[in-house]
């Protein structure tokens, strides 16, 4: 439930900063109509409006970061298992294959 609280938030605030970058960087209108006025933004206003992007790109970024962190072990842990499972698997193929080898009539009825 967090999680995908923290992903909601998260989208939203991504969204509104593509908003406001696009809302104060120019784009070029195909139409020749009457364009409208330039508004002017000031160097410092535009660094700032940067600025806050990055910060926001960063703690998003560090809170996902924290999700992964956390759930590493468990990835980790479940990786070992399904690894140690096959292993487990094999080797009583192997013994199997080795203490009860197969009789030839057994050998007859396997038609690869």
């Amino acid at each position: 439930m967090r999680a995908s609280r923290d992903h909601h938030q998260q989208s939203r605030v991504l969204y509104d900063l593509c908003c406001l970058l696009l809302d104060v960087l120019p784009c070029s209108s195909s139409s020749a109509a009457s364009p409208p006025p330039r508004r002017s933004t000031s160097p410092a206003a535009f660094a700032s409006l940067l600025l806050g992007v990055s910060l926001a790109l960063m703690l998003c970024g560090s809170v996902t970061f924290l999700i992964g962190f956390m759930l590493m072990p468990w990835v980790l842990g479940m990786l070992t298992v399904f690894y140690l499972v096959g292993v487990v698997s094999n080797l009583s193929g192997l013994g199997r294959a080795i203490l009860w080898p197969p009789t030839g009539k057994e050998m007859t009825d396997w038609n690869f």
